[in-house]
């Protein structure tokens, strides 16, 4: 699973979530937390708590020792863990078919289906452009085309691609919604949550800071004097010889003109730093470690477009 999926498909669930929301405000004994969230069958409750309690979301408690009185307390991964579920409720509330409510099948089945499309690259592929399914087969060989069919499938029903027309003999393309793109706001905050409470968090490879620029870049509205190549780089590991992974963003009159993942060649501005600096930035804790270079209006209007479109002011890095 690739970054951020972990923490979206728990809060997918809408046990989970009610479990999480019950415990927010008081601990609560195992008794009244299952009367709380609708007395689901024994087994499936210890199921879900003891997974969660493995995640470090909340904590069991006894007293009296065994096998005395069990109660259950929100953890404050799991209280971080529900501002996630704040962003991606508020992405769910745009979806093109109505705002859809955390915890309904609705959102568990679109949550899948962008976890799923996250996971075996599709929206990395499609942030970039449109592609055809058999297109998609050639970029994506991990992936068998039954399975790549029916993940685009599922992703098309729930309104995260759309088919567009005049295809011709090359097959139907298939294009990233406005609504993917503004999934980078969720996926972002999950990695966050993952990066700082996982235990074994994935890590973030070049893939993933592709996708999650290629999508919001669009998104964004850029000042109308705003001309000049930026070069935007996220650090993906540390060490005395650091990697980077990013775009470079052409923009005339605002406009961007190009989006390309090559970060060699000159710009005109740079913004560097690292995983948890770029969130930092945008959840609003100025400037941060981000190194700003170059043409300092042009980088810091890039930037702070970029923290504009993702949203993320619910969740604090």
């Amino acid at each position: 699973m690739r970054p951020g999926g972990r923490a979206l498909s728990v809060l997918s669930s809408s046990l989970n979530a009610h479990v999480l929301k019950a415990l927010e405000d008081e601990e609560l004994s195992l008794t009244e937390l299952s009367q709380a969230v609708g007395l689901p069958p024994a087994s499936t409750m210890r199921a879900y708590l003891k997974a969660l309690v493995e995640l470090g979301a909340i904590e069991r408690r006894s007293e009296g020792g065994f096998p005395g009185p069990v109660s259950y307390a929100i953890a404050p991964a799991g209280i971080r863990l529900l501002a996630v579920g704040k962003v991606l409720q508020r992405w769910l509330g745009a979806a093109p078919v109505g705002p859809i409510s955390l915890g309904s099948t609705a959102a568990k089945s679109a949550t899948k289906a962008l976890v799923d499309g996250w996971g075996a690259t599709i929206v990395r592929a499609l942030a970039a452009r449109p592609l055809t399914l058999t297109e998609l087969g050639r970029l994506i060989p991990q992936i068998t085309y039954p399975t790549l069919e029916r993940r685009l499938t599922a992703m098309r029903l729930v309104g995260l691609v759309e088919a567009r027309r005049g295809g011709g003999n090359r097959g139907t393309p298939y294009r990233a919604t406005r609504w993917l793109r503004q999934a980078a706001a969720p996926l972002s905050a999950a990695i966050v949550w993952e990066r700082r409470y996982a235990t074994d968090p994935t890590p973030i490879s070049r893939l993933d800071v592709e996708a999650g620029f290629l999508l919001a870049i669009p998104l964004v509205e850029f000042p109308p004097r705003i001309s000049g190549v930026c070069r935007l780089a996220i650090e993906t590991r540390a060490g005395s010889e650091p990697q980077y992974a990013g775009v470079t963003v052409t923009l005339d009159g605002g406009k961007p003109t190009s989006c390309v993942t090559r970060l060699e060649g000159k710009a005109d501005a740079r913004v560097v730093g690292t995983t948890l600096d770029w969130f930092r930035w945008a959840n609003g804790v100025e400037d941060g470690q981000l190194e700003f270079g170059g043409d300092g209006m042009l980088a810091r209007a890039v930037a702070e477009g970029l923290r504009e479109a993702l949203i993320l002011s619910t969740i604090k890095v």
